[in-house]
């Protein structure tokens, strides 16, 4: 099976409405590894690794996230697998 790897910025109202536990929930579900963090600008920085379909499920969904969240943009960029990942965490 290919993975593929997946850097993605969230902005908007994404710190302070649990995006980051949402994120991991939702991520764990679709069986993808990686991890989300909260940035110092106020964004959401996210790696995700998986089955294609899986990591565009998941592209996808970050537009919704949790119920109190504003999403403004996602901006993602393909990256080289790293494989290291087992499961998916809540990095910072």
């Amino acid at each position: 099976m290919d993975r593929i790897a997946v850097r993605a910025r969230i902005t908007g109202r994404v710190q302070g409405v649990a995006y980051r536990a949402w994120t991991r929930a939702r991520a764990r579900a679709l069986g993808l590894s990686g991890w989300v963090k909260n940035c110092d600008d106020g964004s959401v920085l996210a790696w995700f690794e998986g089955d294609p379909e899986a990591v565009q499920t998941m592209l996808d969904a970050l537009w919704d996230g949790p119920g109190a969240a504003i999403v403004t943009d996602v901006r993602s960029e393909e990256a080289r697998p790293q494989g290291r990942f087992r499961t998916f965490e809540i990095t910072g």
